[in-house]
């Protein structure tokens, strides 16, 4: 009898990193969501060296390492941990994740939270290692679709506002220092509360705090799809450039950042990178807003990962010719992890097939179950579904 996939509960980092089919994954956490040129060198070295030379971009704006061994991973965490990729203190790691909208501007007010909330982060609960914080304060917020539990964002007047993951509105704040302050309260009103039991805000169902009354909407978002501000091509004094299902070569990665102009990358939950000073295509990562892998999300799948009972990638390279306007997502489990939101077609991994799911999730009810990746293909040609 099939148990299903394993829900580990906790997210790997570079501290802790996750074993998974292709080795154990070691993910970083950019500094502000921020790389410097030497930095990128520094990751597309450390994968060649310690991995098996794949870089991914999560969709919380992580960095990821795969194919790395119980043999290789101490050199790796003394390599990152020379290049400031990594703090050599791993309590830090275990604080909340604080994942900034990336257009953030040096001194603007999401960057002078991000930087107060960094400095007062030992004051924080501690809390499961899923639970996130998104600062996006911003005059319209972006990261709306982005998994997080504690936002910072503006209100429909412009103020500053702190909102709980799955209430509508959040608590009207009069300053930065005052936001940073009720964030971190409510991370211990979080905890007292049973929280932790949960796991995450949004399947928190207690009652708010008297405190901390959710009467503010955040401003509306910049678009239906938030990377809609973010696309790809020329992009203030740089470029935009996505990555193939989420993952790329790290000697497509370096060749981004070879060119002397370039300064530094900006790391987004939408797995495309912003680099300053960049200019044209690079082969090997995307850079045609219109192309349609920008429709697709798929999980890296097996052999990579040891939940996933399907080969994904195989399958996403054949349906990209396909896929004209709707939004697919492949997964290689029931658990979903390359997309939150629903998705016009949707494809699980199950007992080494694939069910389909029609404009719903991973754990949506299939409309057919058991097809072969050929059935597949065939079967969505039927219906015009792509």
């Amino acid at each position: 009898m099939s148990t299903g996939p394993l829900t580990k509960g906790w997210c790997p980092g570079a501290w802790r990193p996750m074993e998974t089919g292709d080795g154990w994954l070691v993910r970083v956490r950019p500094p502000l969501g921020q790389l410097s040129k030497a930095q990128v060198v520094a990751l597309c070295d450390a994968a060649e060296t310690y991995g098996n030379g794949l870089i991914e971009l999560t969709s919380r704006a992580n960095i990821q390492l795969r194919g790395v061994t119980e043999t290789t991973w101490p050199p790796l965490m003394d390599f990152l941990v020379a290049h400031e990729l990594v703090s050599p203190d791993p309590t830090i790691e275990q604080q909340p994740q604080c994942l900034l909208a990336p257009g953030w501007q040096a001194g603007d007010d999401t960057h002078q939270l991000a930087c107060l909330l960094l400095a007062r982060g030992s004051e924080l609960a501690t809390m499961p290692s899923k639970v996130g914080i998104a600062i996006d304060a911003g005059e319209l917020a972006v990261l709306g679709d982005t998994s997080a539990d504690f936002r910072v964002e503006r209100s429909i007047d412009g103020s500053l506002i702190v909102r709980a993951e799955g209430h509508a509105c959040g608590t009207p704040v009069g300053s930065i220092e005052a936001a940073v302050e009720h964030l971190i309260r409510l991370t211990h009103w979080f905890v007292e509360s049973g929280g932790n039991d949960v796991g995450r805000m949004r399947r928190h169902k207690v009652p708010l705090p008297a405190w901390s009354p959710a009467k503010m909407r955040p401003a509306v978002s910049a678009g239906e799809m938030p990377s809609a501000a973010l696309a790809l091509g020329e992009h203030q004094a740089g470029m935009v450039y996505g990555l193939p299902f989420g993952r790329a070569a790290a000697t497509a990665l370096r060749a981004v950042v070879t060119p002397a102009p370039v300064s530094h990358v900006r790391v987004t939950p939408w797995r495309r990178l912003w680099v300053k000073g960049a200019s044209g295509p690079v082969e090997g990562l995307i850079n045609d807003n219109q192309d349609t892998r920008l429709l697709m999300d798929a999980c890296p799948g097996a052999p990579y990962c040891a939940q996933a009972n399907v080969a994904t990638q195989p399958l996403a390279r054949r349906l990209v010719p396909e896929v004209k306007r709707h939004s697919v997502h492949i997964s290689g489990c029931a658990k979903g992890c390359a997309r939150r939101s629903s998705a016009d077609v949707c494809l699980v991994g199950q007992a080494g097939r694939f069910n389909l799911i029609v404009k719903g999730g991973a754990q949506s009810t299939p409309v057919k179950t058991g097809l072969s990746e050929t059935e597949v293909v065939e079967y969505l040609e039927s219906l015009g579904a792509l």
